[in-house]
């Protein structure tokens, strides 16, 4: 069984959805990406779903830099390696996506790790934030530009400021 909750949060609502192994999504609440509700997942709280988001409002306050939440993301089985990669990028540092793709041993895979950083269902938790594009500039994020940006000043990490 999954059970999720909306929070508010510094940077407006989101939802936190977590089940007996892990957090299965964290997503700021906006209508082009709702959580992907299923039959075993129903609303209320967890002890996990405070926990997520106790964490995520420190992080968002400058008063934490590392999560210490068990995951549980449901994706493909190259999905996750994306995840796990993502994972791996310390707080305050970027990469791109084909030192990504290069990292996974599949450095030809560019926008299939694109693909798959958009499908992150763990929102800064598992940080896709982090990752830009080759130049240096911002790339998508299912938050929005400005809610990467703000993020990525958030950790004082090095980013080109999107062009006007």
């Amino acid at each position: 069984m999954i059970h999720y909750k909306r929070y508010t949060t510094d940077l407006g609502e989101v939802d936190i959805a977590a089940g007996k192994d892990g957090v299965v999504a964290l997503q700021f609440h906006h209508k082009t990406r709702p959580l992907p509700l299923a039959a075993d997942w129903q609303p209320g709280a967890t002890a996990l779903t405070d926990r997520a988001a106790q964490q995520l409002r420190e992080y968002l306050a400058a008063k934490r830099r590392h999560f210490h939440l068990p995951l549980a993301p449901r994706g493909t089985t190259f999905q996750r390696r994306v995840w796990e990669a993502l994972l791996a990028i310390p707080y305050g540092e970027t990469r791109n996506y084909t030192q990504q793709a290069q990292q996974l041993g599949q450095p030809r895979a560019i926008r299939a790790v694109a693909r798959a950083n958009g499908a992150n269902p763990v929102a800064v938790v598992i940080p896709c934030h982090r990752v830009i594009g080759a130049n240096g500039t911002l790339t998508g994020y299912a938050g929005g530009l400005p809610l990467k940006a703000h993020l990525l000043t958030l950790e004082g990490a090095e980013f080109a400021a999107p062009r006007p």
